[in-house]
């Protein structure tokens, strides 16, 4: 018997990555024209109806600086929309997995957050994400990732390569840290997961810390540019309005003590991609 799985937030980066990787188990990819996770109405009617045995719930509002402005926006599509999603999982008997983030972590723990590390997000994004966590049942997955780059969609990889084409320096933050994560790995350790129907957190992230500045500079270097261009700047001096975590660094204790192989160092992806871009 074939599993239908449905992807919500199909028309990101990530989700046209997950449509890819469950293109095989009959999956059904909905972006937010063909459903709204906000209207309540609209989800019980979509998931009732398909009564799919996998949800990967990627849908969201990911603009950091806009929630900051419009919390209320942000809780109702991150937090309401995941309830709505959850209540017609449970209706119909389906696994969920939901995509959330670092920004549930305030930064300020000196080495790298676990799954079991307390919460305690300082953006709208980030509480609005950690509501959303906190609608899920106890058979759910909730994949937190950091840093997601690749070639569909809007990401900071194609920022740096649009910014580099004009002359002059390219001022990036270095006093942020974390984890790149490519879309296409992160999707596939998802596939995982959800076929599994692994309960729980999980991290997932490609391997290796760095910060904007030196990702920017390994991206300059990869295209066959100067990295000596990106000149490093503080968070304060980029002045934005909502604040980022310093240390977004999350170690992926869970898939590693599950024996579930982790995603590969983050150059590996990084280097294709870049060759993919500029060639």
């Amino acid at each position: 018997m074939t599993t239908t799985v449905l992807v919500t937030g199909a028309s990101g980066q990530l989700g046209r990555e997950l449509t890819r990787q469950f293109a095989g188990l009959g999956v059904v990819a909905a972006d937010r024209q063909q459903l709204d996770v906000a209207d309540r109405d609209a989800v019980l009617a979509a998931i009732t109806s398909l009564r799919p045995g996998l949800i990967v719930h990627a849908g969201a509002w990911t603009a950091v600086d806009a929630c900051e402005a419009q919390p209320d926006r942000a809780m109702r599509v991150n937090a309401l929309g995941t309830r709505h999603v959850a209540d017609a999982a449970r209706q119909v008997g389906a696994h969920v997995t939901y995509v959330s983030t670092d920004y549930v972590f305030d930064g300020t723990k000196a080495s790298a957050y676990n799954e079991w590390d307390p919460t305690g997000p300082v953006s709208v994004y980030g509480r609005s994400k950690l509501a959303g966590e906190l609608e899920l049942d106890p058979g759910s997955a909730i994949v937190r990732t950091s840093w997601v780059f690749g070639r569909e969609g809007a990401n900071f990889v194609k920022t740096v390569l649009r910014v580099a084409a004009a002359p002059g320096e390219l001022r990036m933050v270095d006093d942020q840290r974390g984890c790149p994560t490519s879309a296409a790995d992160l999707a596939a350790v998802i596939r995982t997961l959800a076929v599994g129907r692994y309960p729980g957190t999980f991290h997932v992230t490609n391997q290796g810390v760095t910060t904007w500045w030196q990702l920017a500079r390994d991206v300059l270097a990869l295209a066959g540019d100067d990295p000596e261009r990106v000149v490093p700047i503080s968070s304060d001096e980029l002045d934005r309005p909502a604040p980022r975590p310093a240390n977004s660094v999350l170690d992926n204790a869970a898939l590693r003590l599950s024996g579930i192989p982790l995603p590969p160092d983050h150059h590996e992806p990084l280097e294709r991609l870049v060759k993919e871009l500029t060639s």
